[in-house]
């Protein structure tokens, strides 16, 4: 590492810490030759993510495309800010396990897949944008099927699904 005051490559460090939640190391240097101090940080180099479009384009990934369309899910729900920048890191790391290029039905999934364990209304909300829902029977049809797969606890522990199927 190069000192940024005098050039000279000779410096040394002299504390390293964990920065950003563990997604980082900031290292607290010092130059031998004038005694300058700065900081760098090293990071993990992402690879590039990027969505494949139904027409076939390529886009880089946007989180804030994502973010934005959770929010409008959530909207008026009782879902914190947290919550849905929570949510759209686990998408991006889903989708980064993947691979570099994901199609948009790979994204929209993964945000139904949050929202479904988030809230039901912002799940239906969004499904019935994401899926073009046509009249009542689509909103039914996906109701039965978020509660199926969103089972209800019971008191003798696990899900009546599971009950169900136990006996």
């Amino acid at each position: 590492m190069h000192c940024p005051s005098c050039s000279c490559v000779d410096t040394k460090v002299i504390d390293s810490r964990e920065s950003e939640e563990g997604a980082a190391i900031r290292r607290r240097r010092s130059c031998t030759d004038c005694g300058y101090r700065f900081t760098t940080y090293e990071r993990l180099e992402n690879q590039p993510l990027f969505v494949i479009k139904r027409d076939g384009s390529r886009q880089p990934f946007d989180r804030a495309k994502v973010s934005a369309g959770i929010q409008a899910a959530v909207k008026g729900r009782p879902v914190e800010d947290i919550d849905i920048m929570a949510m759209v890191e686990r998408i991006e790391d889903k989708l980064r396990l993947v691979g570099g290029d994901v199609t948009t039905s790979d994204v929209g999934h993964s945000v139904l897949d949050e929202l479904r364990a988030t809230d039901e209304v912002a799940y239906m909300r969004f499904a019935s944008v994401y899926k073009n829902f046509d009249d009542a029977a689509d909103f039914r049809r996906n109701l039965r099927c978020c509660r199926s797969v969103r089972p209800a606890p019971n008191a003798r522990g696990g899900s009546a699904r599971t009950q169900s199927l136990r006996r």
